[in-house]
């Protein structure tokens, strides 16, 4: 409990010292845990101080989460010198019952299929030489309802025949704004509030997003902030060369050279090529056009083909950034995925998947509570793994829990034993229950 509440002592300018004390009491509750992680849970392992009526009070209060990850960020887990990128993805978990606030229908990846849940869109910030991401921002996802009529609308719409030939009265159209998504108008807000509490502090160039945004009006609104874009096209994306041909002198001047294989690149554009357990592995790198973007990207195609069978596979990543080596590229995208491992602690570890809050605020509290304990753990468990590098989240939790259980048993005792001897007790029962055990010396002093 000292070391938790020393550790938040950073994070006090933003909160009183009431909510410090009862987020103390939250964080030792959810590291004894070992069941969901529900308010009821938590108050059942927290000692004087942390009943179930102080936790309710928390989970209800409002709090300046993005203040209190970028502060705690900055002043335990910034490594001076380090590159860093930035990563936003959606977390999708299914919710039952019809009273949780922003309670809807959603796509989960994991269950391919639209589930009935809350979704979140966080905003993270990559260590590139750690290979480590920290969650910064979680905001709640509502769709409207009017939503889903407009998409009704709009397919019936566009059912219609159209009539042949040029409207009447249209001109021609040119690197024109794109019309945002109802999705990429609730996400632009977000990360300009990301961005701006970053201003100043951590200089990012890159923002790194999946697939689902590997479209023009998603670079479009990344590239109003200042940042470049990176993310994947679709495997069919019509890719086209540069027009370097000579221009006729009569009409608009050509734009769209050659159509490109994927699957049959010039070796021009070739920069690896090798093989490895019968798979051939090939990358190209060039500036290519895409008729949804109105300018040139730079594309890296990666080719997979199966040396026996002769099958082949691909992915094409993209940035837009031309000057971005594909190295870089293909690296930055890879570290995307760093985010994925937040949504899994958050949802096995944190309680993610297991708050029964309703109400807007505790909502809200619960699932950024989970994340910010990604990022305190991640503090915690850097001490441990400097003797143990595989020292995991399960083997924090058995410690913490262990810890608890030797205090009450030497509670009972009629005499308290000597310092080190408490220091011997301590340290075994903490290490009952650990995958990876920590052997730390005992103080003979």
């Amino acid at each position: 409990m000292p070391e938790i509440l020393a550790l938040l002592q950073s994070i006090a300018p933003v909160v009183s010292a009431t909510i410090l004390k009862q987020i103390s009491h939250v964080i030792y509750g959810m590291l004894i845990s070992n069941g969901r992680i529900t308010m009821l849970e938590i108050s059942r392992w927290t000692e004087t101080g942390g009943s179930y009526r102080t936790i309710q009070r928390l989970y209800h209060t409002p709090l300046l989460w993005l203040r209190i990850q970028w502060i705690f960020f900055i002043s335990q887990l910034q490594k001076p010198n380090h590159e860093y990128i930035a990563a936003g993805d959606e977390v999708v978990f299914g919710k039952a019952g019809k009273e949780t606030y922003g309670l809807g229908r959603f796509f989960s990846s994991l269950q391919n299929r639209v589930i009935p849940g809350l979704s979140f869109f966080v905003f993270s910030v990559i260590n590139v030489k750690e290979r480590q991401s920290y969650p910064i921002q979680a905001i709640q996802m509502v769709k409207e309802k009017e939503e889903n009529k407009k998409k009704e609308k709009k397919k019936s719409v566009e059912k219609e025949k159209r009539p042949v030939g040029r409207p009447k009265g249209s001109k021609n159209k040119k690197s024109e704004k794109p019309t945002l998504s109802a999705e990429l108008l609730r996400i632009q807000p977000v990360l300009q509030a990301f961005l701006a509490i970053l201003k100043g502090v951590l200089a990012l160039h890159y923002l790194v997003m999946d697939g689902h945004f590997g479209n023009y009006p998603s670079a479009w609104m990344v590239l109003q902030t200042g940042l470049h874009f990176v993310s994947k096209l679709r495997s069919d994306a019509a890719l086209y060369e540069p027009f370097t041909g000579k221009y006729c002198g009569r009409g608009a001047r050509p734009k769209y050279g050659d159509k490109v294989d994927v699957r049959k690149m010039k070796k021009k554009y070739l920069k690896s090529d090798q093989r490895e357990d019968g798979i051939r592995t090939q990358i190209y790198q060039a500036v290519l056009l895409n008729k949804g973007f109105a300018f040139s990207i730079n594309v890296v195609v990666i080719l997979k083909t199966n040396l026996s069978t002769h099958k082949q596979a691909h992915i094409i990543l993209f940035s837009t950034d031309l000057k971005l080596s594909y190295e870089k590229l293909f690296d930055y995208y890879t570290l995307r995925f760093q985010i994925e491992f937040n949504f899994r602690d958050a949802k096995q570890y944190w309680g993610l998947d297991d708050f029964m809050n309703v109400k807007e605020e505790a909502v809200t509290n619960a699932a950024n509570l989970s994340f910010f304990m990604v990022n305190f753990s991640s503090v915690l468990l850097q001490r441990y793994r400097e003797n143990n590098p595989e020292f995991s989240v399960l083997d924090l939790k058995s410690h913490y829990r262990g810890c608890r259980y030797a205090s009450e048993t030497i509670k009972l005792l009629p005499q308290k034993p000597d310092g080190i001897l408490l220091a011997e007790i301590f340290e075994q029962i903490a290490r009952l229950g650990m995958v990876h055990p920590v052997f730390e010396p005992v103080p003979t002093s």
